[in-house]
């Protein structure tokens, strides 16, 4: 990694562990989809599966317990859980002397970062391990360049189906106005969405909030790395604190799942709010629970509690269109992208 690039360029220790992570999966598809098929099997008539999600989930352990696949996929996934975080510190910290000038300069340029060392965390935020993440998003003094450019961009844009970055560009784009002149990213995180924002609005005003002070110091990294002149707060989505009718779009990528139903749907009130009348909200996140069949449903829950996300549960059981609807949001429509539903999107304008 040279100066003033966040490239990083991994030693041999962290660059096979990295590697064995992402083909540990790779090579598990066909067990996976063992697994899979044995307990579509196991599971009988799909339809007679209980309504009650916990219901569901004691009757599918039972009847997959004597599954060898599915040990072994547990097996495998909880190994990838516990371990994805740890290994991708360690191969930063083994390049990190090399980096560090990099990560020095790249706080000076443009970009704007606000940070409210008075700001209390919500509970719902606090303490929490997402992603079964050691220390959560916070964890590390450097967590914000561990999980944006070792975590992201070669581990899981590595297994993401059509990659990860793909996917936030073509959400980026989804947004019906050629230009905007302010933007709001809220959950901007290390500031990848945001960067696919700038790409497709390049004269645009952009502005990220985030509540971690981590990942708002490397998505600084990440703007002045490209000569960007954004606004970072630390701070909710769901009260931002910004004034009223003040921006042309508001857009989140993925956020929703991590946050509580209640505060879904703040997060969308708040949206209202500062839009200026005419301006255009757009919203994505996982799949919704009614896009799918009972064992779909049944394989997501399972994920997302292996997976570290205490909240996917109640926000993927939302209906966000009616949510947008509910909050003054007019001419809103909300889809999942094929072949997975994934991500799910929500669009909607503020009358004028």
């Amino acid at each position: 990694m040279s100066s003033k690039t966040l490239t990083p360029v991994l030693k041999q220790r962290g660059r096979a562990s990295v590697d064995f992570l992402t083909n540990l999966f790779h090579g598990g598809t066909a067990v996976r989809q063992q697994a899979e098929a044995e307990a579509k099997e196991l599971a009988g008539d799909i339809n007679a599966l209980p309504d009650n999600l916990d219901q569901r989930l004691a009757v599918m352990n039972e009847r997959i317990e004597g599954s060898r696949a599915n040990r072994v996929k547990r097996l495998m996934g909880d190994w990838h859980a516990r371990n994805h975080g740890a290994i991708a510190t360690m191969a930063f910290e083994e390049i990190q002397d090399d980096v560090q000038p990099s990560l020095d300069s790249l706080e000076q340029g443009d970009t704007e970062l606000h940070l409210d060392p008075e700001m209390k965390a919500p509970a719902y935020w606090a303490n929490v391990d997402f992603h079964r993440t050691e220390g959560g998003w916070d964890g590390h003094a450097y967590a914000g360049f561990i999980h944006g450019e070792i975590v992201h961009r070669k581990m899981v844009d590595a297994i993401f189906p059509g990659g990860i970055f793909r996917q936030r560009k073509a959400v980026a784009e989804r947004p019906p106005e050629d230009h905007y002149d302010k933007i709001l990213d809220m959950g901007c995180s290390t500031g990848h969405f945001t960067q696919a924002l700038a790409e497709t609005y390049p004269d645009a005003e952009i502005t990220g909030i985030d509540l971690s002070p981590r990942v708002l110091e490397h998505a600084q990294r990440v703007a002045n790395e490209k000569g960007y002149a954004w606004k970072l707060y630390q701070g909710r989505a769901e009260a931002t604190n910004f004034e009223s009718d003040r921006f042309d779009l508001v857009a989140s990528y993925i956020l929703l799942h991590e946050i509580p139903k209640k505060i879904v749907k703040a997060v969308f009130a708040e949206a209202f709010r500062v839009l200026r009348p005419g301006g255009d909200m757009i919203m994505s996140d996982v799949t919704r629970y009614a896009d799918m069949d009972k064992f779909d449903v049944w394989k997501a829950d399972v994920g997302a509690r292996f997976g570290g996300e205490p909240h996917w549960r109640a926000s993927a059981s939302l209906d966000l269109a009616e949510i947008a609807k509910e909050v003054g949001f007019v001419d809103v429509n909300a889809a999942g992208d094929a072949p997975f539903n994934y991500p799910h999107v929500v669009q909607g304008r503020k009358p004028a």
